[in-house]
């Protein structure tokens, strides 16, 4: 039986909370151990089951993989079959697109299955084709397949992506790393997890100008090293957790943060009246007295998260006034807000981009289900909240994103049990 979160609202969070490794940049580090056969040392990587589920996609393909602690392992790629990619575990996960970097940079010619993740929106993979293309990769897809094959020298030494997307920035970074001349990726996404990938390939041996910025351009090297590096904390799950303290009127502190990556969230979480203090690698989150209606328009990075509009959702339906929520990235990214609207939300769906939530409103406990990993977050808050208990099914969802998130929130005094039904 599938297991679910019984969550009885009501309760006061406080304590410490120590985030983890951040799940998107972990991703992107281990595909990109694959440009290397010498040996990795990967610290504070997030036990989630993305995570988990890359790491034997991994070593179903051939990689040595030892774990030296519950967050770093040793990762050693000398023996690498990509015929012998899992494609079940493939198309469940959206981190496996990333393989397709190092793969066809170690490989002349590869085929994989269709990538998986979150149904938030259709996220076809039109600009990292186009971006490939442009290389002078050759693409065609067949059987539920694609197939795709190099050439012995690139095209082309610079790059206009058509968007700010995150996975094919970091696809052709890691194409980039281990191509012996200089190519110059424009319109390139700068999220944390590129930046990471950025520094690991520059420990790796590649020069790369602009981290950071929409220009990046890279100068690769054939043979490649192995590093030690440490992932990035969890800008998503600390933002979770505050919001998580500040809506049950609580207190405590997210250790392992970096601030720097938060600035917009923080920003809005100031207007709405949460109360906290930025200090050196934590957060510090008062109790909160009164919240206070805004408006939310999502961005790339360094804009208001999309991953992150879901829970502060919730914190606007205990705001006072009309707050207005833009996310125009993606089209399903409000169906959690059907689910907030059984436990009583008043919330007004404008159009699939745009929802007004009305406040404040006093939820109630109800039996709902988890669409994708942040949806299923915000669901859990509003638990948190809630009279009575709710139930909130589909929970694999959600620890597809969340290293051991109930017992986090257990240790901060919730009152929530993992069950099977």
């Amino acid at each position: 039986m599938p297991e679910k979160f019984l969550i009885k609202g009501g309760k006061k969070l406080q304590g410490e909370v120590a985030i983890s490794g951040y799940k998107n940049s972990a991703g992107a580090i281990l595909a990109a151990t694959l440009l290397s056969s010498e040996e990795f040392l990967i610290d504070n990587l997030p036990q989630s089951s993305d995570i988990l589920n890359q790491l034997t996609i991994l070593k179903q393909m051939g990689s040595q993989i030892e774990w030296l602690n519950p967050h770093c392992i040793k990762i050693r790629n000398q023996q690498i079959d990509p015929e012998k990619i899992p494609e079940e575990l493939f198309e469940k996960i959206r981190l496996s697109i990333l393989l397709i970097g190092p793969l066809l940079a170690r490989f002349k010619t590869i085929k994989i299955p269709h990538p998986g993740g979150d149904r938030i929106g259709l996220r076809p993979i039109v600009t990292h084709l186009a971006a490939l293309k442009s290389l002078g990769i050759k693409v065609e897809t067949e059987n539920n397949y694609y197939h795709l094959s190099r050439p012995d020298y690139f095209q082309t030494q610079r790059l206009v992506l058509n968007e700010f997307s995150v996975t094919a920035t970091e696809i052709l970074m890691m194409l980039a790393a281990n191509n012996e001349g200089t190519i110059k990726i424009e319109l390139a996404a700068t999220e944390p997890q590129v930046q990471d990938l950025g520094i690991f390939l520059q420990k790796m041996g590649a020069t790369i100008d602009g981290l950071g910025t929409h220009t990046l351009t890279i100068k690769g090297k054939k043979s490649l090293k192995g590093t030690t590096f440490s992932i990035c904390p969890d800008l998503l799950e600390a933002g979770t957790f505050l919001i998580a303290l500040a809506l049950t009127r609580g207190q405590g502190t997210l250790k392992n943060v970096n601030p720097d990556h938060l600035t917009m969230f923080l920003q809005k979480m100031k207007e709405i009246g949460v109360n906290f203090e930025i200090k050196p690698n934590e957060i510090i989150v008062k109790p909160s007295s009164k919240f206070q209606a805004t408006k939310i328009q999502v961005l790339p990075y360094p804009g208001f998260p999309t991953d992150l509009q879901p829970q502060t959702s919730v914190i606007l339906t205990q705001a006072q006034g009309k707050s207005l929520i833009h996310e125009p990235l993606y089209e399903n990214r409000f169906q959690h807000l059907q689910e907030l609207k059984k436990m009583g939300a008043d919330i007004e769906l404008a159009d699939p981009h745009r929802a007004l939530i009305f406040g404040p409103t006093e939820l109630k406990g109800n039996k709902v289900n988890v669409s994708d990993i942040r949806s299923g977050a915000a669901l859990v808050l509003a638990g948190l909240i809630a009279q009575e208990t709710t139930l909130i099914e589909n929970i694999a969802q959600i620890e597809r994103g969340y290293e051991k998130f109930d017992e986090k929130l257990k240790n901060l005094g919730a009152a929530i049990e993992k069950i099977t039904v």
